[in-house]
């Protein structure tokens, strides 16, 4: 009599991947570290194929000297990618491009993912929708550095107009099935690090995602620690004004179709007067203020309206996205 076997492990279909996407730029001591956590967890589930994409956005360190060391010797296959274009968004879009994976996997070169990240992506993308963007948790690498540009919350939660769509889910730790990015398009390059508003180039993805009916999630697994490195008030408050300014921005563009952020800005001007009435600081763990917040957003906006009639973000090509996706078939 033959030996009952087991099913099959289920998939994501005749081509399960992923693809990790990691942007860097003179950062070559933590961008090693984080393609070491990656290679970890990629082999830790070997059963979920998976590649990496790393873009180097104009380093002047020896960050190609080292990725090509790694390249010839790494366990997972790694597709290093030169944008010469300045900004995160421009990077982003062009590892977005280059990645064959069904899952894109945004990790920041500051961050080091968990050794078990890609089975609990791979639970949620099996037991849950396909259609969403989802982000995980993010926590300190390192105790010296001050609790910001993390989240930590223990719940799992879908986004609403109802809290500010920044930092809802950390660009540091986001991901989607091609699908959302064929819909959504390419990340605007007018926004993010390296770009004049500096940032929000994640958040203006989330709003123009949720815009056209796409969920948001957080879970609270899918972890990567974040080495953010700053560890005085003076490195927060200046990261603290650049979000702002960005967010300002956003607010402007989507003025018609996501009214609700220019509701945000309002509660932002309200609790900022209250502030000087002795109310509650905006982060009171950090002692920021509100009021950086509301003026950043007014000069962010005066600058994204300068963009907009100064120049226009490149536009996908037809299919730009969809010709990798045949690949996989």
């Amino acid at each position: 009599m033959r030996q009952a076997t087991k099913p099959p492990r289920p998939s994501f279909g005749r081509a399960p991947a992923a693809s990790f996407i990691v942007c860097t730029r003179n950062r070559a001591p933590a961008l090693e570290a984080c393609i070491r956590s990656i290679e970890a967890a990629s082999l830790a589930h070997g059963a979920m194929t998976s590649e990496l994409v790393v873009v180097d956005n104009g380093s002047t360190d020896d960050t190609a000297e080292r990725l090509a060391r790694i390249v010839t010797t790494s366990s997972i296959a790694i597709t290093p990618v030169t944008e010469r274009r300045r900004g995160l968004a421009a990077a982003r879009n062009a590892g977005m491009e280059r990645s064959r994976g069904r899952i894109l996997i945004f990790i920041d070169d500051d961050c080091e993912v968990d050794l078990h990240y890609l089975r609990d992506l791979e639970q949620h993308y099996l037991g849950g929708e396909r259609l969403v963007i989802r982000g995980g948790r993010v926590e300190l690498g390192n105790a010296l550095d001050l609790p910001f540009t993390i989240k930590r919350s223990p719940e799992p939660a879908r986004f609403t107009p109802d809290v500010h769509p920044g930092g809802f889910i950390l660009g540091c730790n986001m991901t989607m099935h091609r699908e959302v990015a064929q819909r959504v398009g390419r990340f605007d390059e007018r926004f993010g690090a390296g770009s004049a508003l500096q940032s929000a180039e994640d958040t203006d993805y989330l709003v123009r995602a949720f815009k056209l009916g796409i969920p948001i999630e957080y879970v609270p697994d899918m972890n990567v620690l974040h080495y953010h490195g700053r560890n005085t008030r003076e490195a927060i408050e200046r990261l603290h004004r650049s979000y702002s300014l960005g967010n300002g921005g956003l607010c402007l563009k989507h003025l018609l179709g996501a009214p609700w952020l220019l509701r945000h800005f309002c509660w932002t001007f309200r609790s900022a007067w209250r502030e000087l009435w002795g109310g509650p600081r905006f982060d009171p763990e950090v002692s920021l203020s509100h009021w950086p917040i509301v003026s950043m957003n007014v000069l962010g906006a005066l600058e994204f309206a300068r963009c907009a009639m100064t120049s226009r973000p490149r536009q996908p090509e037809p299919n730009e996205i969809k010709q990798t996706t045949r690949s996989l078939r």
